[in-house]
């Protein structure tokens, strides 16, 4: 399979450069998954196709501001550098840009100094491995100095660091958001409960496999980096249950989808556990764990338009992302959601 299989032309003017007012008044699209049929909703609806007994899995990670702009301590020269991933002992694996200016034990500071990071590892792709150096507390630290770590194509400035946020963000560690989640309201989630469905809570922290871009022709010599996971011994036995009973599973984004899909693909069962996964699921994949999957609408030719072509078909994907444009939905992370069921 060729990247450009999964390639479609987007109208850019419907790219979502902010988020709606209220979460749950964007617009969702309904997706047969075996049958390609299409019908038009707004999100507050999903609840009509959730059945007591059904379990909705969301992911919980908080996105911390990763987004850094400092200088050179020699050379003064800008440096932009986005934390990925925490290796622990103040060691986080890094993009940094322009990475050419950053080799073994350049010192980048932030701030007047508060924040400085000593390049430890040079990688490929402008990787970089960093040792922070600090005082106090760095997620306060972050939060002064740090912005949230917004997408390219997204152009406007964030008035407020937590529309990036779902309204359940709890376990910090994300260098984005796991953005089909942005779309739900407490209240929603409090009437998903009445109406008897488990809401269930996963994480996994988003860093550079979910949206690093796919650079090779054949998907299949595409890696994945790892990204880390967890799920309790709880949300495991609710988990099997909702399967022993017959209802459905219905995963809140990729990132929710990975986690279960990898957990399943090791254990054959949920169970408690955590661990770094690098699952790339593409077209040819048999699905373990989901019934049914909430997503935005991704980019052209990325891992994430790949995963929902596996769980439906490539062909009822590409129809439905062309619906939407005439439909003039939203686009990627602020955008609009769609149900796959």
């Amino acid at each position: 399979m060729k990247v450009t299989d999964f390639d479609y032309p987007l109208d850019e003017s419907l790219i979502a450069q902010t988020p709606i007012l209220k979460r749950d008044e964007s617009r969702l699209m309904i997706l047969g998954r075996k049958t390609g049929e299409i019908s038009h909703k707004k999100f507050y609806d999903v609840i009509d196709y959730l059945n007591p007994g059904d379990a909705l899995v969301l992911n919980d990670t908080k996105v911390i501001p990763a987004r850094l702009i400092g200088e050179k301590e020699e050379t003064k020269a800008v440096i932009e550098v986005l934390l990925l991933k925490d290796k622990g002992e103040d060691i986080w694996t890094t993009l940094a840009k322009p990475a050419k200016r950053i080799k073994l034990g350049t010192i980048v500071s932030f701030g007047n100094g508060e924040l400085k990071a000593e390049c430890v590892k040079v990688l490929e792709d402008g990787i970089r491995e960093f040792k922070l150096i600090y005082n106090g507390i760095l997620m306060e630290i972050l939060d002064k100095l740090g912005m949230m770590p917004l997408p390219p194509y997204i152009h406007k400035k964030l008035d407020d660091k937590n529309l990036y946020q779902t309204v359940y963000a709890k376990n910090i560690g994300s260098a984005a958001a796991p953005t089909a989640g942005l779309h739900f309201t407490n209240e929603l989630l409090d009437k998903i409960r009445a109406k008897g469905i488990k809401v269930l809570f996963i994480t996994l922290h988003v860093g550079l496999g979910t949206f690093r871009p796919v650079m090779v022709e054949d998907i299949k010599d595409h890696e994945m980096h790892s990204e880390y996971y967890s799920m309790t011994k709880e949300v495991a036995d609710e988990l099997n249950k909702v399967r022993e009973s017959g209802n459905k599973i219905i995963a809140v984004g990729t990132t929710s989808t990975r986690t279960l899909e990898t957990i399943m693909a090791k254990y054959n069962e949920f169970r408690e556990c955590a661990g770094n996964t690098n699952i790339f699921i593409y077209p040819g994949y048999e699905f373990k764990a989901i019934d049914g999957l909430i997503t935005n609408f991704h980019l052209p030719k990325s891992t994430l338009v790949m995963l929902v072509s596996a769980f439906s078909k490539k062909e009822y994907i590409i129809n439905a992302y062309m619906e939407a444009q005439k439909e003039k939905y939203r686009f990627f992370s602020f955008g609009d959601a769609m149900l796959i069921i």
